[in-house]
């Protein structure tokens, strides 16, 4: 009995459902635009410097298809790093320090209102299909 509920209870702390991200996408769209000369997202998004972003949410660390990912990018998907609204802050607050090693050149944003701004707009754009 003791087994059925910590496997339970395992299930229900890594289940699927995303947090939302709360944020102002009219702002975030603004803080992406440093980002968009490295990625594209939304309906037509492809690969650039850096992978595009649709689907980003729920997607594995490295696992953009036709993007050549550093090696820390590969292993941190291959090791199950999965991208959700908590991995991206994370993550796009310090890239460096998030998986050491990355391709990615921006030192991160900073400020906790951008971030929350920028991973609203990312979520609400990257449901768009890319070609």
């Amino acid at each position: 009995m003791r087994k059925r509920i910590i496997i339970t209870a395992a299930m229900l702390a890594t289940s699927a459902i995303p947090a939302l991200a709360e944020g102002d996408l009219v702002k975030g769209e603004a803080v992406f635009k440093r980002c968009s000369a490295c990625h594209a997202i939304g309906e037509g998004a492809k690969n650039k410097v850096g992978p595009q972003l649709n689907g980003i949410i729920g997607r594995a660390a490295g696992g953009a298809a036709d993007y050549n990912y550093s090696t820390a990018m590969k292993k941190a998907g291959e090791d199950g790093q999965v991208w959700t609204v908590e991995e991206l802050r994370d993550f796009l607050s310090a890239p460096k320090k998030k998986i050491p090693g990355n391709k990615m050149a921006s030192a991160g944003v900073s400020k906790p209102e951008e971030l929350d701004n920028l991973i609203a707009y990312i979520e609400s754009a990257a449901s768009k299909p890319a070609e």
